[in-house]
């Protein structure tokens, strides 16, 4: 039985991916993401993480790119599908959110202006109808809805302002999964926690699927359910957070644990201080 016809999968995949004649990007990549749940991507950069987010939303560049097996979404292999069904799958079934919003986002037009072109590309009716879900879904992402905000330009937002900004398009059609890809990666410490805490809060309160990709193993611990672990085109290990970070199985997932920084203990901490003083 297709697994992405279980209640609880809603999407699952078991693909390959070449460019051309050079070695595969993926080989043999298998997971599943289950309904409502977190799931995190975690590898080194060239690892293949990108080419498997791409893959699902069928953005590979088809005349370079050969992708074999099946991404199997709510009944259909999103490998097989054309491009005007994927079209009306991205941002409404499957959403994206990428590394750099000020590079996403088009500096020449309003917020406003940008919303409405992500709110009509898959909806219709009165303008009243577009103005009521631009405005949830920025306070969906704690932004103000005033119309003073809404004729800022990207440039005069600031990052973290800009990120919410895409999540909100991203979020506005109430996707099934939504896939940020290195999301958090190009902010500071305070504001990558704060977009940590929107994912992990749009989660709960919505019970969207988020495919959560990061080279940063700290700040997928703070938001996934579960872990998967890729390393050179092959994932290597997935488990549940806490056993993936306690008792890691793979070689590969233990240098991981390794590298990661040790926090100092409090003892240490209140002793260092002692000996200065």
């Amino acid at each position: 039985m297709n697994r992405s016809t279980q209640p609880d999968v809603l999407l699952a995949a078991h693909v390959s991916v070449r460019y051309g004649q050079k070695p595969a990007v993926l080989r043999d990549v298998e997971f599943e993401i289950r309904r409502g749940e977190v799931l995190g991507l975690v590898g080194q950069s060239g690892s293949g993480k990108s080419t498997l987010a791409m893959a699902i939303l069928g953005l590979l560049d088809r005349q370079r790119a050969k992708a074999e097996g099946a991404i199997d979404f709510e009944g259909c292999n999103l490998l097989t599908l054309r491009e005007r069904e994927l079209r009306s799958l991205r941002g409404r079934k499957i959403a994206l959110v990428l590394q750099s919003p000020l590079s996403s986002l088009n500096p020449a037009l309003k917020i406003r202006t940008q919303l409405k072109e992500a709110w009509w590309a898959h909806a219709s009716g009165p303008a009243a109808d577009c103005d009521a879900a631009i405005r949830a879904a920025l306070e969906s992402v704690s932004l103000p809805s005033t119309d003073e905000f809404l004729q800022k330009y990207p440039s005069q937002m600031s990052v973290g302002q800009a990120q919410r900004v895409l999540i909100a398009m991203a979020v506005m059609h109430r996707p099934a999964l939504l896939i940020a890809d290195e999301a958090t990666s190009a902010l500071d410490v305070i504001t990558q926690s704060e977009i940590l805490a929107l994912f992990r809060d749009l989660n709960r309160s919505s019970g969207m699927s988020i495919f959560y990709i990061s080279h940063d193993l700290a700040s997928v611990a703070g938001i996934c359910d579960r872990i998967a672990i890729v390393h050179d085109g092959q994932i290597v290990e997935t488990g549940n957070t806490e056993q993936v970070l306690t008792r890691p199985r793979h070689e590969y997932t233990q240098r991981l644990m390794a590298a990661m920084p040790k926090m100092p203990q409090p003892q240490r901490l209140a002793a260092g201080k002692a000996a200065a003083l």
